[in-house]
């Protein structure tokens, strides 16, 4: 019976992935920060056959989560860990972002990502197998510039989840990133601007769910805009400053 925990999921891809993995004889153990909206995830997942846990944490409370996952981990050892809880970053003004805002994107984003992945590494290791993925971004590859604590999160979870892939690698447990590109969800509707080859959230579950099977090192889609980020570092400056002065935005207020 596979045990799959997912941070983040009462809403976007962490939802979406909820209910791609739910079926019968599985076991989902959900986070998320919204009780109603988690709820209206869970039950979905029910109805389609799956055993479904849910809490509500702050993943910045590192002592909080380590003891929450050892204790899902005791019950049911975890097979799978995607670790998806994330907030938005930029100024809404679109102006520099301020020393806060800076600071609480890397606490939730990084930080708190790391108090997910971490305690599952030590435990995982420990019997010799499971699966942590650890879902970036595009903006890791081509930092945008007016998400700069943003896309510096997603930067540092992909050099650290695939350093840990490599050292893992003897122990049983995998590691993958999974680097999304521009995915319809409540979250990215709050960025307006140019959004190419947006897809839908079960598309992106789909596409993630298949790297995961595979192994894949890095789970990046869709691979023409992956493709273009990838190379972007190797562009002189200011060829670079061009092809990104496209993916300029504001954050929607009010909502």
């Amino acid at each position: 019976m596979p045990v799959i925990l997912i941070t983040g999921a009462s809403s976007g891809i962490g939802a979406a992935l909820a209910r791609h993995y739910a079926a019968p004889a599985t076991i989902l153990i959900l986070h998320g920060r919204d009780a109603d909206r988690l709820d209206a995830v869970a039950e979905t997942c029910r109805a389609k056959g799956a055993h479904v846990e849910t809490a509500r944490l702050d993943v910045r409370d590192r002592d909080g989560v380590a003891t929450w996952l050892h204790a899902m981990d005791s019950a049911h050892a975890l097979d799978l860990v995607i670790v998806n809880a994330a907030i938005n970053g930029g100024d809404p003004g679109g102006d520099v972002e301020t020393e806060a805002m800076a600071f609480e994107t890397v606490a939730v984003n990084l930080n708190g990502a790391l108090n997910v992945a971490l305690p599952c590494v030590t435990l995982m290791r420990a019997r010799g197998a499971g699966q942590i993925a650890l879902v970036s971004s595009l903006a890791a590859f081509a930092p945008l510039p007016d998400a700069p604590a943003y896309s510096g999160t997603k930067a540092a979870l992909l050099a650290h989840g695939l350093a840990l892939r490599e050292k893992l690698k003897v122990h049983g447990v995998r590691i993958n990133v999974v680097t999304p590109g521009y995915v319809k969800t409540a979250m990215g509707g709050e960025y307006q601007g140019w959004r190419p080859m947006e897809i839908g959230a079960e598309d992106a579950a789909a596409r993630i769910a298949r790297g995961l099977a595979r192994n894949q090192d890095i789970v990046a889609f869709p691979w023409i805009i992956a493709a273009l980020a990838r190379g972007s570092a190797l562009l002189p400056e200011s060829l670079r400053r061009l092809g990104m002065s496209g993916f300029k935005f504001k954050i929607r207020t009010g909502r």
